[in-house]
C-alpha cells in the first residue's frame, strides 16, 4: 500500500523563482505511483537556475491516497546536473506524522559524497539478499574464532555455541584476485 492514486503535485524552488504548484500528471508508465515504481515526467517550466528545494504532496483523494515517497530526482536539461530530494517518508493523513505534503531540501553531493551511489548500491543488495529474511528462515554464520556455525532460528533463538558438527553448515572457500 505504498503507492498512491491520489493527484500528486510538486513546486520546484531554484535560484531564479519557483514553477508553483504543477500536477503531476503523465508518467510514462501507465499507471503512475505504483509501489516499486520509478515514475518520469515532463516539467516545463523557465529555467530556474540551481534548484534548492521542492514541496510535494497530493490532495488526499482517492481510496488508497497514503504514500512513501522515497526520493525525488530532477534532471536539469540546460545544466546537464542532477537534482536529489530524499524523502523517505510517509505522505499519508494516518501514517508517520499525519502530512500528505513535504518540503524537501536539495541533497547536494559535496554534502553526502557518493550518498546516491550507496543509495543505489543498498537497494540492489537488498533485493538479492532479502529472500534471506523471510519467515521460517534460518541464518547461519561462520565464526572463525570458534570454528563453528552460529545459528539464527526463526523463534528468535541464537546458538552462539558455534557448533562444529551442524550438518546443515558448509564453508565454501572464497579467493579474491585484486
Amino acid at each position: 500500500n505504498a503507492g498512491t492514486e491520489a493527484d500528486v503535485y510538486i513546486s520546484v524552488y531554484g535560484e531564479r523563482g519557483d514553477t508553483g504548484s504543477r500536477q503531476l500528471l503523465r508518467s510514462q508508465k501507465s499507471k503512475k505511483f505504483l509501489k516499486g515504481q520509478t515514475d518520469i515526467f515532463a516539467l516545463e517550466a523557465v529555467h530556474l537556475g540551481c534548484l534548492y528545494k521542492i514541496v510535494i504532496g497530493h490532495n488526499g483523494l482517492g481510496s488508497g491516497n497514503g504514500w512513501f515517497l522515497d526520493k525525488v530526482v530532477i534532471k536539469d536539461p540546460i545544466t546537464d546536473l542532477d537534482y536529489t530530494f530524499l524523502c523517505h517518508r510517509w505522505l499519508d493523513q494516518g501514517q508517520d506524522d499525519g502530512n500528505i505534503s513535504r518540503e524537501l531540501p536539495v541533497t547536494h553531493p559535496s554534502t553526502f559524497p557518493g550518498r546516491q551511489e550507496l543509495e543505489l548500491k543498498r537497494e540492489k543488495t537488498w533485493a538479492a539478499e532479502k529472500w534471506k529474511f523471510r519467515k521460517g528462515i534460518t541464518l547461519q554464520f561462520y565464526n572463525r574464532v570458534t570454528r563453528g556455525f552460529i545459528c539464527l532460528y526463526p523463534d528468535s533463538r541464537v546458538d552462539a555455541l558455534g557448533d562444529k558438527k551442524n550438518k546443515y553448515g558448509k564453508v565454501f572457500p572464497m579467493w579474491m584476485h585484486v
